[in-house]
Parts: structure tokens; sequence; C-alpha cells
């Protein structure tokens, strides 16, 4: 049952918290495509209803404005236009009602979620209520082994509808055993109309940059995808990156059993490297290249702009770890030409 919200039922638990950075009102370029425009620690180290609000792992917008946030430890918050203030906790289950690790979202035009649980992996949907109404078919493949090929944490990471609401796309964050190391697969679902079920369908082969993961993905709106890829070194901190890819015209490969170093990919453009962007005065709690960086894991388009300019939203996953922060951000992106 969603929680409903209560002005005082977001709290801080320490007094960093309380006293941390909004918005920030001046952005800058990181690159000549993206524009971070504004970042928010608000969310950081808060409870609401006595839950944690943190563990972010994916975004999602809903026609009102508002904003669905999942943490992966079973929880869907909903926030407020401006991603700041929560207004209702979510507890999220398997039909079993065991709790899901949950890692990706997607909102269907009927309202029902569509969430990713990594540990089978998973795609379950559900009602705005928080009702488990199915799930989707697996390819064997792509399931933990021994079921399958994929590594356990490195499945269902990122999840997108594409327009028209007829393709669902998920991103594995890592590669299949077997599959050159290099390489990740783009599974994909269809269905011949809204609200009918999804089936399985092509798969298609992704390239990360070396060392890097993808950590979520979002629809452009014309059958493109926004890629965020991500790594971690202790000591260094985080490598955060916003890719281009376009899975129309690229090869289906879910016939092949073990994907060589040649695979036909998607084709790729890189957007920006976030460690380049202006810090906006941000701090950072362990090191980083760039204070303004986190495990940033979700990202949404909030709204379109002239010239095909994309208004994303992204987040961090804190971890509940002290030296971690929940940061929201701000950006602009400018999608280079088809």
């Amino acid at each position: 049952m969603t929680a409903a919200a209560a002005p005082a039922t977001a709290t801080p638990t320490s007094a960093a918290a309380a006293t941390g950075p909004g918005p920030t009102t001046a952005g800058g370029a990181c690159s000549p495509a993206v524009r971070m425009l504004a970042f928010s620690d608000r969310l950081d180290k808060t409870t609401f209803d006595g839950r944690v609000v943190g563990n972010f792992s994916a975004l999602a917008t809903q026609r009102d404005g508002s904003v669905l946030a999942l943490s992966d430890r079973s929880v869907l918050f909903t926030l407020d236009r401006s991603a700041d203030r929560p207004l209702a906790a979510q507890p999220l289950a398997d039909g079993a009602g065991a709790p899901l690790d949950s890692e990706a979202l997607v909102v269907d035009r009927d309202r029902t979620r569509f969430v990713t649980s990594e540990t089978e992996p998973s795609i379950r949907r559900f009602a705005p209520d928080g009702r488990v109404l199915g799930e989707l078919p697996v390819p064997t493949e792509l399931r933990v082994a021994p079921a399958g090929r994929a590594t356990t944490n490195a499945t269902f990471e990122g999840l997108a509808l594409q327009p028209g609401g007829r393709t669902l796309v998920a991103s594995m964050e890592g590669p299949l055993t077997g599959d050159d190391p290099g390489l990740v697969r783009f599974p994909t679902w269809t269905r011949p109309r809204p609200g009918a079920p999804f089936v399985p369908s092509a798969q298609y082969a992704f390239r990360p940059a070396p060392g890097l993961g993808v950590s979520d993905i979002a629809p452009t709106g014309d059958g493109r995808l926004l890629v965020l890829e991500r790594s971690f070194t202790a000591g260094v901190g985080n490598t955060v990156r916003l890719v281009l890819t376009d899975p129309r015209g690229t090869a289906d490969v879910r016939g092949v059993a073990r994907l060589p170093a040649d695979t036909s990919t998607m084709t790729t453009v890189p957007l920006a490297d976030l460690g380049d962007c202006p810090t906006l005065g941000a701090t950072a709690r362990q090191p980083q290249r760039n204070p303004l960086l986190d495990n940033i894991e979700g990202m949404t388009v909030t709204g379109r702009g002239p010239h095909g300019t994309l208004q994303v939203l992204l987040i961090s996953d804190d971890n509940e770890n002290a030296s971690q922060i929940t940061r929201t951000y701000r950006a602009e992106v400018t999608l280079p030409r088809r």
C-alpha cells in the first residue's frame, strides 16, 4: 500500500543533511552536447515514513511531472517535481512476498510499472498500488548461472520503453559467460499493441567504454537510447559517461550463442564524461577527480526543449554509506542529428 504524504514525515538523519546544499543556480558545459544545470543533496541521509531515502538505482517520470525513484532495497518512492521531496514510499515484493533486488524501472502508458530484479534476473509488472500483475519471460541465456550464462549482480540494470509503447529494452550490466568480455547484450521484448503481453524479441550487442558497465538507459523519443556508463576505482572515485546508441539497423544476436569480438554492435556516439563538468560548488566525501561525481546509477528524461534538447534527471546511489551521497543532477542534452 502506498504511504500517504505528510508535511513533516521527511526527516534528515544528520545535521549535514539538514544544512546541505540545495539546487545550484548556475550551470556549465560538460561537453558540446551536455550542460550540467544543477545538483541537489537535499535527499541525502534522510528518512520518510521510517524508511531510508537512498540506495537509488533508477528513475522514471510520470505524466503529472512527479518522479518515481527506485531503491534497490525494494522500495519505490514518489518524489515531487523538483525531485527534492518524497511524497510516498511503496514497498515492492515478488509474488511470494519476498523483497526484490530492484534495479530498473519503466512506467507504462496505463500507469503500471515494470521493475527489474537482478537476482534471477526478472522483469515484473506492478499495479500502481504495488500488486504484482505478472512477469515477463526471460530468455534462458540471460538468467544467472547455473540456470543461464549471466553473472550475479551484472544483469538487468537498465530498462526503457520505446516510442509507441511496443518495445521494451533492457540493458545487461555485464557480459554473459562465453561472450566477448567487452560486449553486453540489450535484450528486447515486443507486443503488438500497448496493453498486450510482451514476448522476448531481438537482442543487440553494445560495447561500453573499457572498464565501464552499463548502469541505466533512457529513450530519447526517436528510437535511440541514452546510455549511462559507470565504474568505481578505490582512491580515485567514479567514472561516469553519457553516450547515445541506436539499435535500429543493428544485427539481432539473440540466436548467437557466443558473441565474438567482431560482433556487429549498435552505433555509439559519446556525449560527455561527467568528470569534465563544472563542479558547481559540490563537495565529495571520498576521493573523486571531480567532487560533483558520486555513484550515479539512475536516469530519466523529464522534458524536451527546442532543437532536439532533452532535460535529463540523474540520481546517485549512496549504498547507505557515510562516504557516499544521494545526489540528484539536472542536465541538458543536445542530441546529434541522425
